[in-house]
């Protein structure tokens, strides 16, 4: 039975079957990115959406989402993509752009401020292919490649970003197992490695949606961000803590404190040179 090597699910597949992230299936035999070019989302972003606010400030970014995520988060933002309902009618209302008219979409835009193309709002590593086909061309023509993702992948998938990839900005959604497994389904050791690994050959900034009774005390973010100041050059990666508003399946608490935000920044500020709050 084919095994899909992408991330640590490892989805042992039956020929037609989807994996857990909804976007790779197997097809006569192998293991396939089923959202190729499909384009959900298509926008010209300020960077600092991504959220990137010390790679280019200022400046504009081409940014795609396609469908699929290997997480289950229940405060999911972008459900409607990571985890569609009617998957067959989110493709129909899709449009496949091939890598080359991506690129040429961007370059379009270079007048208006764009550097190039961003990977985002579902998770872009389960479509892995596309990313990596995309960025090869944006590089021939002098742009910029930006990922935003959440970091649950093999080293294997991480090593393949490696010169296609200029930054990144990762989730680090929190810092005990107890959040990555029961929560979302995943593996917080998997995703810092993918962030040492990232560390070494890109821009990289980090992300932490702080949620209310779940990643929210003052002692997990000092040992976050202790840990994030212990990598090579760590004490100037970058920060965003963000407030939580309630979304998706996760709607029985209010939004996250602005107060407990700014402290939980300020915590972090004791470890590293440059922490960001958002939503605030």
């Amino acid at each position: 039975m084919p095994e899909c090597a992408l991330c640590i699910h490892h989805c042992k597949l039956n020929e037609g079957q989807r994996g857990r992230c909804l976007a790779r299936v197997c097809r006569d035999g192998k293991v396939v990115s089923d959202n190729y070019g499909c384009v959900t989302s298509i926008a010209l972003d300020p960077i600092e959406k991504k959220p990137l606010s010390d790679y280019y400030p200022g400046s504009r970014i081409i940014s795609v989402g396609s469908f699929g995520c290997n997480l289950s988060c229940p405060f999911c933002q972008n459900h409607e993509i990571s985890h569609p309902e009617e998957l067959e009618l989110l493709r129909r209302m899709s449009r496949i752009i091939s890598p080359e008219e991506l690129t040429a979409i961007a370059e379009r835009y270079i007048p208006e401020g764009n550097i190039g193309v961003a990977f985002t709002y579902n998770e872009p590593l389960v479509g892995l292919e596309y990313v990596l086909d995309t960025a090869k061309h944006v590089h021939e023509r002098g742009m910029k490649t930006v990922l935003v993702t959440a970091g649950l992948a093999t080293e294997e998938t991480c090593e393949a970003l490696r010169g296609n990839i200029d930054a990144m900005n990762i989730d680090l959604k929190a810092f005990t197992d107890r959040f990555y497994e029961k929560l979302i389904g995943g593996n917080r050791k998997t995703v810092m490695r993918f962030i040492e690994k990232a560390n070494e050959f890109s821009h990289v900034e980090l992300s932490c949606l702080i949620i209310p009774g779940e990643n929210d005390s003052d002692a997990e973010m000092d040992e976050l961000s202790a840990w994030v100041a212990s990598l090579p050059g760590g004490e100037n990666i970058t920060l965003h803590v963000s407030r939580f508003f309630p979304r998706y399946k996760m709607q029985d608490r209010g939004p996250t404190d602005v107060s407990r935000v700014y402290a939980l920044a300020e915590v972090a500020r004791k470890h590293l040179k440059h922490v960001h709050t958002g939503n605030c």
